[in-house]
C-alpha cells in the first residue's frame, strides 16, 4: 500500500452497504465504496450464527464485496471498531485481519485489509454452508 493511499478494507457480509452492521462501518464517517472481488478465497454462511466467513480457497473461487475507504484521520477510530466486531482480540480469535489483493470493478488491483475466519474447526460442523458465486447477499 503506498503511503499516500489511505488504508482500505474489503467487506463481504454484514459490514457491506445494506448489511446489518453497515451502520457500525459508517460510525466514524461514511466511507467511499467500490465493488471488488477477492480471488482464491471461499465464502461460507454460518448457521445458526447467521454471518459469513471467508477462508483461503482454491484458484477460481472468489468472494464478492466492497472496498471501504475512509479519510486517513479516522482509521485510528475505525480499526478498533471493526476489530472488536470481528473478534480479533478474543481468545481464540474469531477472525484475523490480513492484507490481500482484490480486483476492483474498474479492473485495478488494490492491496486492502480483510477479515479472515480464524476458527477453522467450526467449519467442520453442521451449518457451515459454501455460498455459490461468492456473494453473501445472494445466499437465501
Amino acid at each position: 500500500m503506498s503511503p499516500e493511499r489511505p488504508p482500505r478494507v474489503f467487506v463481504y457480509g454484514t459490514l457491506r452497504p445494506g448489511g446489518r452492521n453497515a451502520g457500525l462501518a459508517a460510525r466514524c464517517g461514511q466511507p467511499q465504496t467500490q465493488a471488488a472481488t477477492l480471488s482464491a478465497f471461499r465464502l461460507l454462511h454460518l448457521s445458526p450464527e447467521n454471518y459469513p466467513a471467508i477462508v483461503p480457497g482454491e484458484p477460481g473461487e472468489r468472494v464478492q464485496g466492497e472496498v471501504l475507504t475512509y479519510p486517513p484521520q479516522v482509521w485510528a477510530q475505525v480499526f478498533p471498531l471493526l476489530d472488536a466486531l470481528e473478534g480479533v482480540d478474543e481468545t481464540p480469535p474469531l477472525y484475523h485481519r490480513q492484507r490481500v489483493t482484490v480486483a476492483l470493478a474498474s479492473g485495478e488491483a488494490e492491496e486492502v485489509w480483510v477479515y479472515v475466519y480464524a476458527r477453522t474447526e467450526r467449519l467442520t460442523l453442521p451449518g457451515a454452508v459454501p455460498v455459490p458465486g461468492g456473494d453473501w447477499f445472494q445466499h437465501p
